[in-house]
Protein backbone atom coordinates (compact mmCIF):
# COMPACT_ATOMS: atom_id res chain seq x y z
CA UNK A 1 0.00 0.00 0.00
CA UNK A 2 1.34 3.42 -0.94
CA UNK A 3 1.85 6.11 1.64
CA UNK A 4 -0.07 9.36 1.79
CA UNK A 5 2.30 11.42 -0.35
CA UNK A 6 0.83 11.92 -3.83
CA UNK A 7 1.22 15.39 -5.31
CA UNK A 8 0.03 17.77 -2.59
CA UNK A 9 1.39 20.86 -4.32
CA UNK A 10 0.03 20.00 -7.78
CA UNK A 11 3.32 21.04 -9.39
CA UNK A 12 4.40 19.67 -12.78
CA UNK A 13 7.98 18.63 -13.42
CA UNK A 14 7.25 17.81 -17.06
CA UNK A 15 8.78 20.98 -18.48
CA UNK A 16 9.70 24.54 -17.59
CA UNK A 17 7.19 25.36 -20.34
CA UNK A 18 4.45 24.19 -17.95
CA UNK A 19 5.08 27.10 -15.58
CA UNK A 20 3.02 30.25 -15.76
CA UNK A 21 4.17 33.79 -16.49
CA UNK A 22 6.37 35.66 -14.04
CA UNK A 23 4.56 38.59 -12.34
CA UNK A 24 7.16 41.08 -13.62
CA UNK A 25 6.41 40.00 -17.18
CA UNK A 26 2.65 40.21 -16.60
CA UNK A 27 3.09 43.70 -15.18
CA UNK A 28 5.17 44.75 -18.18
CA UNK A 29 2.51 43.40 -20.56
CA UNK A 30 -0.24 45.25 -18.69
CA UNK A 31 1.77 48.47 -18.81
CA UNK A 32 2.29 48.05 -22.56
CA UNK A 33 -1.44 47.57 -23.13
CA UNK A 34 -2.25 51.29 -23.11
CA UNK A 35 -3.26 53.40 -26.07
CA UNK A 36 -2.20 53.11 -29.68
CA UNK A 37 1.39 52.28 -30.63
CA UNK A 38 3.07 52.08 -34.03
CA UNK A 39 3.26 48.51 -35.32
CA UNK A 40 6.07 46.15 -36.42
CA UNK A 41 8.60 47.22 -33.80
CA UNK A 42 8.82 50.89 -34.72
CA UNK A 43 7.98 51.92 -31.17
CA UNK A 44 9.96 53.05 -28.17
CA UNK A 45 9.40 49.92 -26.08
CA UNK A 46 10.68 47.66 -28.87
CA UNK A 47 13.72 49.85 -29.39
CA UNK A 48 14.37 49.67 -25.65
CA UNK A 49 14.11 45.87 -25.61
CA UNK A 50 16.61 45.56 -28.46
CA UNK A 51 19.00 48.03 -26.83
CA UNK A 52 18.84 46.16 -23.52
CA UNK A 53 19.56 42.82 -25.20
CA UNK A 54 22.48 44.23 -27.16
CA UNK A 55 23.93 45.97 -24.11
CA UNK A 56 23.75 42.79 -22.02
CA UNK A 57 25.16 40.45 -24.67
CA UNK A 58 27.36 42.60 -26.91
CA UNK A 59 25.20 41.69 -29.90
CA UNK A 60 25.25 43.75 -33.09
CA UNK A 61 21.52 43.21 -33.50
CA UNK A 62 18.66 41.63 -31.55
CA UNK A 63 15.47 40.29 -33.13
CA UNK A 64 12.34 39.06 -31.35
CA UNK A 65 10.38 36.06 -32.60
CA UNK A 66 7.48 33.97 -31.37
CA UNK A 67 9.00 30.63 -30.35
CA UNK A 68 12.11 28.49 -30.11
CA UNK A 69 11.83 26.67 -33.42
CA UNK A 70 11.40 30.01 -35.16
CA UNK A 71 14.46 31.37 -33.37
CA UNK A 72 16.56 28.40 -34.47
CA UNK A 73 15.41 28.44 -38.09
CA UNK A 74 15.61 32.22 -38.44
CA UNK A 75 18.98 32.37 -36.72
CA UNK A 76 20.40 29.63 -38.94
CA UNK A 77 18.96 31.31 -42.05
CA UNK A 78 21.37 34.20 -41.52
CA UNK A 79 24.31 31.82 -41.79
CA UNK A 80 23.50 29.29 -44.52
CA UNK A 81 23.08 28.83 -48.22
CA UNK A 82 20.81 25.93 -49.28
CA UNK A 83 23.68 23.57 -50.11
CA UNK A 84 25.35 24.16 -46.76
CA UNK A 85 24.91 21.91 -43.75
CA UNK A 86 24.66 22.13 -39.97
CA UNK A 87 26.73 19.92 -37.68
CA UNK A 88 24.80 19.14 -34.50
CA UNK A 89 24.50 16.57 -31.74
CA UNK A 90 22.10 13.76 -32.58
CA UNK A 91 20.13 14.61 -29.43
CA UNK A 92 19.72 18.28 -30.38
CA UNK A 93 16.28 19.85 -30.36
CA UNK A 94 16.98 20.96 -33.93
CA UNK A 95 17.32 17.32 -34.98
CA UNK A 96 14.78 15.57 -32.75
CA UNK A 97 11.99 17.96 -31.84
CA UNK A 98 11.45 20.46 -34.66
CA UNK A 99 9.70 18.25 -37.21
CA UNK A 100 12.42 18.76 -39.81
CA UNK A 101 11.89 22.54 -39.81
CA UNK A 102 15.47 23.44 -40.73
CA UNK A 103 15.60 20.90 -43.55
CA UNK A 104 12.15 21.78 -44.86
CA UNK A 105 12.32 25.56 -44.67
CA UNK A 106 16.00 26.22 -45.25
CA UNK A 107 16.81 23.18 -47.38
CA UNK A 108 19.88 22.58 -45.25
CA UNK A 109 21.06 19.11 -44.28
CA UNK A 110 21.75 18.27 -40.64
CA UNK A 111 24.98 16.34 -40.05
CA UNK A 112 24.33 14.66 -36.72
CA UNK A 113 26.96 13.44 -34.29
CA UNK A 114 26.45 10.87 -31.49
CA UNK A 115 27.62 12.22 -28.13
CA UNK A 116 27.69 10.68 -24.65
CA UNK A 117 26.35 13.80 -22.94
CA UNK A 118 24.80 16.01 -25.62
CA UNK A 119 27.98 18.06 -26.04
CA UNK A 120 30.09 18.45 -29.17
CA UNK A 121 33.89 18.74 -29.11
CA UNK A 122 36.40 19.87 -31.75
CA UNK A 123 37.27 16.23 -32.44
CA UNK A 124 33.63 15.26 -32.93
CA UNK A 125 33.10 18.23 -35.25
CA UNK A 126 36.22 17.35 -37.23
CA UNK A 127 34.76 13.94 -37.97
CA UNK A 128 31.98 15.61 -39.94
CA UNK A 129 34.21 17.71 -42.19
CA UNK A 130 34.95 14.91 -44.64
CA UNK A 131 33.88 15.81 -48.17
CA UNK A 132 34.41 19.55 -48.01
CA UNK A 133 34.88 20.83 -51.54
CA UNK A 134 33.16 17.78 -53.06
CA UNK A 135 30.24 19.05 -55.15
CA UNK A 136 28.33 15.83 -54.47
CA UNK A 137 28.09 16.50 -50.76
CA UNK A 138 26.37 19.08 -48.59
CA UNK A 139 29.03 21.46 -47.29
CA UNK A 140 29.42 21.89 -43.52
CA UNK A 141 29.11 25.56 -42.61
CA UNK A 142 27.50 25.93 -39.17
CA UNK A 143 28.08 24.12 -35.89
CA UNK A 144 24.95 24.14 -33.77
CA UNK A 145 25.33 23.84 -30.01
CA UNK A 146 22.66 23.81 -27.32
CA UNK A 147 23.33 25.60 -24.05
CA UNK A 148 21.97 23.92 -21.92
CA UNK A 149 21.98 20.71 -23.92
CA UNK A 150 18.91 18.53 -24.24
CA UNK A 151 20.45 16.20 -21.65
CA UNK A 152 20.73 18.98 -19.09
CA UNK A 153 24.50 19.37 -19.43
CA UNK A 154 26.30 22.68 -19.78
CA UNK A 155 29.33 23.64 -21.86
CA UNK A 156 31.99 25.37 -19.79
CA UNK A 157 33.45 28.59 -21.13
CA UNK A 158 36.78 26.86 -21.93
CA UNK A 159 34.89 24.18 -23.87
CA UNK A 160 32.96 26.82 -25.82
CA UNK A 161 36.11 28.80 -26.56
CA UNK A 162 37.91 25.69 -27.78
CA UNK A 163 35.05 25.02 -30.19
CA UNK A 164 35.00 28.67 -31.27
CA UNK A 165 38.72 28.64 -32.01
CA UNK A 166 38.43 25.36 -33.95
CA UNK A 167 35.52 26.71 -36.00
CA UNK A 168 37.37 29.91 -36.86
CA UNK A 169 40.36 27.91 -38.00
CA UNK A 170 38.13 25.77 -40.21
CA UNK A 171 35.82 28.39 -41.71
CA UNK A 172 32.78 27.37 -39.65
CA UNK A 173 30.18 29.53 -37.94
CA UNK A 174 28.58 28.79 -34.55
CA UNK A 175 24.90 28.92 -33.69
CA UNK A 176 23.82 28.36 -30.07
CA UNK A 177 20.29 27.24 -29.27
CA UNK A 178 19.82 29.19 -26.05
CA UNK A 179 16.32 28.13 -25.05
CA UNK A 180 17.80 27.64 -21.55
CA UNK A 181 20.68 30.08 -21.92
CA UNK A 182 19.73 31.81 -18.67
CA UNK A 183 20.15 28.54 -16.76
CA UNK A 184 23.60 28.11 -18.30
CA UNK A 185 24.64 31.64 -17.28
CA UNK A 186 23.39 30.96 -13.75
CA UNK A 187 25.24 27.65 -13.57
CA UNK A 188 28.52 29.03 -14.92
CA UNK A 189 28.41 32.24 -12.90
CA UNK A 190 29.50 34.17 -15.99
CA UNK A 191 28.01 37.15 -17.81
CA UNK A 192 25.64 36.83 -20.74
CA UNK A 193 28.23 38.62 -22.87
CA UNK A 194 30.94 36.08 -22.03
CA UNK A 195 28.75 33.23 -23.18
CA UNK A 196 27.33 35.05 -26.20
CA UNK A 197 30.85 35.94 -27.33
CA UNK A 198 31.42 32.28 -28.19
CA UNK A 199 28.78 32.35 -30.96
CA UNK A 200 28.12 34.10 -34.25
CA UNK A 201 24.36 33.91 -33.70
CA UNK A 202 22.42 32.56 -30.74
CA UNK A 203 18.98 32.55 -29.24
CA UNK A 204 18.08 33.93 -25.83
CA UNK A 205 15.16 31.99 -24.42
CA UNK A 206 12.28 33.74 -22.70
CA UNK A 207 9.38 31.31 -22.73
CA UNK A 208 11.03 28.67 -20.52
CA UNK A 209 12.17 31.36 -18.09
CA UNK A 210 9.02 33.22 -17.14
CA UNK A 211 7.82 34.86 -20.36
CA UNK A 212 4.44 34.35 -22.00
CA UNK A 213 5.91 33.58 -25.40
CA UNK A 214 8.99 35.29 -26.84
CA UNK A 215 12.52 34.36 -27.91
CA UNK A 216 15.32 36.67 -28.97
CA UNK A 217 17.89 36.12 -31.71
CA UNK A 218 21.23 37.74 -30.89
CA UNK A 219 23.42 38.41 -33.93
CA UNK A 220 26.97 38.70 -32.63
CA UNK A 221 28.83 38.94 -35.96
CA UNK A 222 28.07 42.28 -37.57
CA UNK A 223 28.40 41.00 -41.14
CA UNK A 224 25.45 38.68 -40.53
CA UNK A 225 23.17 41.42 -39.22
CA UNK A 226 22.55 43.43 -42.39
CA UNK A 227 19.75 41.30 -43.85
CA UNK A 228 18.41 39.91 -40.58
CA UNK A 229 15.17 41.91 -40.70
CA UNK A 230 14.34 40.53 -44.14
CA UNK A 231 14.98 36.96 -43.01
CA UNK A 232 12.68 37.42 -40.02
CA UNK A 233 9.89 38.84 -42.18
CA UNK A 234 10.16 36.16 -44.86
CA UNK A 235 10.06 33.47 -42.18
CA UNK A 236 6.81 34.93 -40.83
CA UNK A 237 8.24 36.05 -37.49
CA UNK A 238 7.62 39.80 -37.62
CA UNK A 239 4.93 40.62 -35.09
CA UNK A 240 2.62 43.51 -35.92
CA UNK A 241 2.02 44.21 -32.22
CA UNK A 242 5.71 43.94 -31.39
CA UNK A 243 5.31 45.95 -28.21
CA UNK A 244 3.89 42.87 -26.48
CA UNK A 245 6.90 40.73 -27.35
CA UNK A 246 9.19 43.58 -26.35
CA UNK A 247 7.39 44.13 -23.05
CA UNK A 248 8.17 40.56 -22.03
CA UNK A 249 11.88 41.04 -22.72
CA UNK A 250 11.95 44.30 -20.79
CA UNK A 251 10.12 42.63 -17.90
CA UNK A 252 12.73 39.87 -17.82
CA UNK A 253 15.80 42.08 -18.20
CA UNK A 254 14.85 44.78 -15.70
CA UNK A 255 16.28 44.02 -12.25
CA UNK A 256 17.84 40.83 -13.69
CA UNK A 257 14.57 38.92 -13.35
CA UNK A 258 15.75 36.53 -16.09
CA UNK A 259 18.83 35.57 -14.05
CA UNK A 260 17.00 35.33 -10.72
CA UNK A 261 14.43 33.05 -12.36
CA UNK A 262 17.17 30.79 -13.70
CA UNK A 263 18.98 30.73 -10.36
CA UNK A 264 15.78 29.64 -8.60
CA UNK A 265 15.09 26.90 -11.14
CA UNK A 266 18.68 25.65 -10.92
CA UNK A 267 18.62 25.68 -7.12
CA UNK A 268 15.47 23.57 -7.06
CA UNK A 269 16.99 21.09 -9.52
CA UNK A 270 20.04 20.80 -7.25
CA UNK A 271 17.77 20.18 -4.28
CA UNK A 272 15.93 17.46 -6.18
CA UNK A 273 19.16 15.89 -7.40
CA UNK A 274 20.59 15.84 -3.87
CA UNK A 275 17.36 14.42 -2.46
CA UNK A 276 17.20 11.43 -4.79
CA UNK A 277 20.92 10.77 -5.32
CA UNK A 278 21.23 8.49 -2.30
CA UNK A 279 18.00 6.55 -2.75
CA UNK A 280 18.65 2.87 -3.53
CA UNK A 281 17.31 1.89 -6.93
CA UNK A 282 17.77 5.28 -8.56
CA UNK A 283 20.83 6.72 -10.30
CA UNK A 284 21.53 10.06 -11.93
CA UNK A 285 21.90 9.50 -15.67
CA UNK A 286 23.68 12.75 -16.57
CA UNK A 287 25.46 15.54 -14.76
CA UNK A 288 22.97 17.97 -13.22
CA UNK A 289 24.15 21.36 -14.50
CA UNK A 290 21.01 23.41 -14.95
CA UNK A 291 17.34 22.93 -14.21
CA UNK A 292 16.88 19.36 -15.41
CA UNK A 293 17.34 16.16 -13.41
CA UNK A 294 17.75 12.98 -15.46
CA UNK A 295 17.36 9.89 -13.28
CA UNK A 296 17.47 6.18 -14.09
CA UNK A 297 15.00 3.91 -12.30
CA UNK A 298 12.75 0.95 -12.95
CA UNK A 299 9.95 1.61 -15.42
CA UNK A 300 7.29 0.25 -13.04
CA UNK A 301 8.35 2.84 -10.46
CA UNK A 302 8.21 5.61 -13.06
CA UNK A 303 4.76 4.55 -14.23
CA UNK A 304 3.46 4.43 -10.68
CA UNK A 305 4.86 7.88 -9.92
CA UNK A 306 3.26 9.25 -13.09
CA UNK A 307 -0.15 8.52 -11.62
CA UNK A 308 0.33 11.65 -9.52
CA UNK A 309 3.27 13.54 -11.00
CA UNK A 310 3.93 14.88 -14.46
CA UNK A 311 7.42 14.26 -15.93
CA UNK A 312 8.85 12.67 -19.07
CA UNK A 313 10.11 9.15 -19.54
CA UNK A 314 13.13 10.04 -21.66
CA UNK A 315 14.57 6.72 -22.83
CA UNK A 316 14.75 3.00 -22.09
CA UNK A 317 18.02 1.61 -20.74
CA UNK A 318 17.36 -2.15 -20.59
CA UNK A 319 16.51 -4.56 -17.76
CA UNK A 320 13.16 -2.85 -17.36
CA UNK A 321 14.77 0.45 -16.41
CA UNK A 322 14.40 3.88 -17.99
CA UNK A 323 15.69 7.43 -17.77
CA UNK A 324 13.18 10.05 -16.69
CA UNK A 325 13.52 13.83 -17.04
CA UNK A 326 12.28 16.11 -14.27
CA UNK A 327 12.40 19.85 -14.98
CA UNK A 328 12.19 22.70 -12.50
CA UNK A 329 11.08 26.25 -13.24
CA UNK A 330 11.28 29.75 -11.78
CA UNK A 331 8.22 29.05 -9.62
CA UNK A 332 9.26 25.62 -8.32
CA UNK A 333 9.44 25.67 -4.51
CA UNK A 334 11.23 23.62 -1.90
CA UNK A 335 7.87 22.14 -0.92
CA UNK A 336 7.31 21.00 -4.53
CA UNK A 337 10.71 19.31 -4.65
CA UNK A 338 10.41 17.67 -1.25
CA UNK A 339 6.97 16.29 -2.07
CA UNK A 340 8.22 14.78 -5.35
CA UNK A 341 11.24 13.24 -3.61
CA UNK A 342 8.93 11.83 -0.96
CA UNK A 343 6.64 10.38 -3.60
CA UNK A 344 9.59 8.77 -5.33
CA UNK A 345 10.84 7.19 -2.10
CA UNK A 346 7.33 5.93 -1.42
CA UNK A 347 7.12 4.22 -4.82
CA UNK A 348 10.53 2.64 -4.49
CA UNK A 349 9.48 1.12 -1.18
CA UNK A 350 6.04 -0.11 -2.21
CA UNK A 351 6.25 -0.94 -5.91
CA UNK A 352 7.60 -4.45 -6.45
CA UNK A 353 10.39 -4.25 -9.00
CA UNK A 354 11.07 -7.31 -11.15
CA UNK A 355 14.57 -8.69 -10.79
CA UNK A 356 16.83 -8.75 -13.86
Amino acid sequence: MLGQVTNPTGKSFGSDNHAGVHPAVMAALAAANTGDVVAYGDDELSRRAEQMLCAASGAARALLVFNGTAANVTGLSLMLRPFEAVICADTSHLNVDECGAAESILGSKLLTVPTPDGKLTPDLIAGRLVGRGDEHRAQPRVVQLAQLTELGTCYSLPELRAIRDFCRENGLLIYIDGARLANAVAHLGCSLAELAGCADVLSFGGTKNGALGVEAILVMTGSLAGNALFHRKQLMQLSSKMRFLSAQIVGLLEDDVWLKNAEQANAMARRLSNAIAGIPGIDLAYAMEGNGVFAELHRDVAESLQEDWRFHVWSATGNGRCVVRMMTAFDTTEADVDALAGGLRDRLIHVKQPTA
